[in-house]
Formats: structure tokens, sequence, C-alpha cells
């Protein structure tokens, strides 16, 4: 397979293709500003990373619900091998952000050291041959990416040089490519998938189209998942660019909107839920209260003794009193008590509402 040619001609920005630009970034730039209306991000990175990590992972066909994952939060051990895998692909996802954050840089070794966190294993970047892509179906191979260790590292090395290196096409049209271009090297022995999808976030972040990682396409990759696989091997096969492009930016366009039907609606519960609690139960609001409910829908005592610095007799009484008021629902796990913010669960269990 070739190199990405860093001087990218019109071959990629077709009319077609600088319309849909306008269109995907037009959506995307309304969604960065509308999360600016919940003034704690973690709130939103919480909620969306972990319904990313979900769908991310479901396209691998690795599955597990919202209830397993929402649990394996509060460190029981009883959870399934699918929901462990999540959890990791949320791990890798936030590893990636901190070092976005830290250097500004999106390198090699911060790809591997996100594989490493997702796959939990220190594999690294193949160096054996015999890897290639089958259809899932038939087992028919479709696609053979490189086989030299090398060759890999070349390969690897010229992405890493177009994802770091400012050039005149438009970020959202090079995310298209480096997705594609990540996708057909595919570096590493497992985690190839999901990896891919990270760095689309991290570019996000790297190019200052988002201020947080809260734009994810796997939504969007689920509901339209035949033309994924499709369009990435046309690519390969007939060179058809401009069709993955315009998936791609249609991707991003769908789930911004859907994104801030999302944001929206959680800001309206918070604030539901506000009123609510100030009217009927003055003497315990608070806004980091809320703030708790909404950053964990299984909330525990210890949640709130550490964020409010209150006594566990006191935050007991305070879930109590939300609990008869309806605001949460006290459920038993093993020996344990929680409490459950339904209404924040119910939304986020419907996830993203792509049309």
């Amino acid at each position: 397979m070739k190199t990405i040619n860093l001087r990218l001609t019109s071959q990629v920005e077709t009319k077609k293709v600088l319309k849909k630009t306008i269109q995907a970034n037009r959506a995307l730039a309304r969604l960065n500003g509308t999360a600016k209306i919940i003034p704690n991000q973690n709130i939103l990175i919480n909620s969306l990373v972990l319904q990313e990590a979900k769908d991310s992972s479901e396209i691998e066909n690795i599955i597990t619900t919202h209830d397993e994952l929402f649990r394996a939060g509060l460190d029981i051990s009883s959870v399934t091998h699918a929901t462990k895998e999540v959890q990791h692909y949320r791990g890798a996802l936030l590893k990636g952000y901190a070092l976005v954050e830290e250097s500004g840089l999106l390198l090699k070794r911060d790809i591997v050291a996100i594989q490493k966190e997702l796959e939990q294993n220190d594999a690294g970047v193949r160096r054996q041959s015999g890897t290639v892509l089958r259809n899932m179906a038939t087992g028919e191979v479709v696609f053979e990416p490189p086989q030299e260790y090398e060759v890999i590292q070349e390969l690897f090395t010229n992405l890493e040089q177009y994802i770091n290196e400012p050039n005149d096409i438009d970020p959202l049209i090079n995310m298209a490519i480096i997705h594609y271009q990540f996708e057909s090297i595919h570096p590493f022995y497992d985690g190839n998938g999901r990896t891919g999808r990270i760095i689309n976030i991290l570019y996000l972040i790297l190019k200052e189209l988002l201020d947080i990682p809260i734009l994810y396409l796997s939504s969007y990759i689920i509901q339209h998942k035949v033309d994924y696989y499709r369009l990435l091997q046309e690519v390969r096969t007939k060179d058809s660019m401009e069709e993955w492009i315009l998936y791609i930016l249609d991707g991003v366009e769908q789930t911004s909107l859907a994104t801030i039907e999302l944001v929206n609606d959680i800001h309206k519960l918070m604030n539901e839920t506000k009123e609510t609690i100030k009217r009927e139960l003055p003497k315990i609001y608070s806004k980091d209260l809320v703030e708790i409910l909404f950053m964990h829908p299984y909330t525990k005592i210890d949640f709130l003794v550490d964020g409010l610095g209150i006594y566990r007799d006191t935050a007991g009484r305070y879930l109590n009193k939300l609990n008869t008021l309806g605001i949460v629902q006290e459920v038993k796990i093993k020996n344990s008590k929680f409490f459950i913010n339904t209404k924040l669960f119910e939304r986020l269990q419907k996830g993203l509402m792509i049309e």
C-alpha cells in the first residue's frame, strides 16, 4: 500500500466533499458550543466516553449493557469479560486524551500506549506475517495488510507525520483519510478498529475542533456498518476516496446533531433535578450534590462523602431522602446499597438517536 501524500491535491476536495464539509463543520461547532451549557464538563465526558466505549466495542462484537458498565464503575468484581473489555476501552480513550492534552501531538508511541491500555498487553506493533482481514460471514480474505515489520513501521511513521504536520486540507477530510490509512496499515495484532476510532476523536481535539472528547462515530457506524466496511474496502480496490470521505463527514454531522440533543436532554434533567431538590429538600440542596448525581448514574455513599466533605451517616440520609422523593432509586448489589439516577440512566440507555 502507498504512504499518504502529504501534499494531497484537489482529488479529495471535490465539490460534493467541500459542500458536505461545511455542513459537518457547522454541526460540530454547534456541538462544541452546546457542551458549554453544562459547566462541569466531566459530566459529559463520563457519560459520552462510556457510551462510545460500549458502541465501539459492539462493532467488534463485544456486547455489554449500560447496567453492567455502570456497575463496573462501582468496583464490583463480578462483571462480565465483555464489560471489562469495554472498561479497558474507556481507559484507553481517556489515556489518549491526556497524552494529546499534555503534548499537543499524537505520536506513534501514544497510539501504541493507547492500544496497550485497550488490549492489556505489550504486544505492540506486529512483527509476524500472516495477518489478513476476512469476511466474517464467508471466511474469504478481503484484504492483506502490510506484512513486514519494517514496512509497517515506515507506513506508521508516515501516518504520524500526516497527523501532526499542518496541511491545507480541512481537518475533517484529514480525519477520514487518517482513519482509512490506519485501518489499512492494521499495525497491531488486535484492537485496530477500536484504536482507530479513538484516534478519530483525539484528532478533533488535536485540531481544536472540540474542547473535550464528546463526538464519537461508533453509533453512526453501527447503524451503517455494512457501508463502513464496504467503503473502506472500495478505497483499496477502486480508489473510491470521495465516497468514503462523504460517509465520514455525514457521520460527523449526524452524530454531532444527535449529541447536541443528548447534551440538551442531560442539561434539562439537571435543571429539573435542581429545582425539585431546592423546592422539596432545601436544607440538603447544593450545586455539587446535583453534579455528583449526574457524574455517576449509579451513586454510592462514598461519592457524597468525598464530593461534599460530609460524614457517611449524613450522606446516607441525603440519599435516602432523594430516594423517597423519587430522584434516585435504591438498589442492593451483593451487600452494598447503591442509588440510581433513574431518569439519567433511562436517557443514556437510549443512546444517540441518529437518523
